[in-house]
C-alpha cells in the first residue's frame, strides 16, 4: 500500500490515507511524510475519507510527524474523519491535538490562510 501525497501549496501535502493506516503500512506513511518534509513540506492534511482502520501504531506515526513539524511552525490537520477514524479520536482524545475539518479542501484553505498571515509562501 502507499501513500499518495499530492502538493497543493509549497508547503502544504495532502496525503491520502486509504482504507488503513495500521501497523502494516505505519512505517511507509512515516518514510513518505519524512521524506515530504525534507523536501520542505511544513503542513500535512491527512484525508481519512474511506479509511476503516486507524490503530495505535498508524497513530503514532501520525504523532511522529506532529512532533516533526512543531518545531518547525508546521502542523497536522485531520479532513474527511470517516466514521471509523472519528470512534479512536474520540476515545484517544486525538481532537485536541490535531484540528478536523470536514473536507480537504476545507483544511486548504485554512492552512493556506494561516501560513499567508504567517507571512509564509503558501
Amino acid at each position: 500500500m502507499s501513500f499518495p501525497l499530492q502538493t497543493a501549496a509549497p508547503d502544504i501535502a495532502i496525503v491520502r490515507i486509504g482504507k488503513a493506516l495500521d501497523f502494516r503500512n505505519a512505517a511507509e506513511f512515516k518514510t513518505t511524510c519524512q521524506n515530504s518534509v525534507q523536501d520542505g513540506t511544513r503542513n500535512f492534511v491527512l484525508d481519512f475519507t474511506g479509511t476503516g482502520i486507524l490503530d495505535s501504531t498508524g497513530l503514532g506515526a501520525i504523532f511522529s510527524l506532529y512532533r516533526q513539524l512543531t518545531p518547525l511552525g508546521g502542523q497536522v490537520v485531520f479532513a474527511s474523519v470517516s466514521r471509523p477514524v472519528q470512534v479512536v479520536v474520540q476515545l484517544t482524545r486525538t481532537y485536541k491535538v490535531f484540528r478536523q475539518y470536514p473536507t480537504v479542501e476545507a483544511a486548504h484553505q485554512q492552512l493556506r490562510s494561516r501560513t499567508a498571515a504567517n507571512g509564509s509562501t503558501a
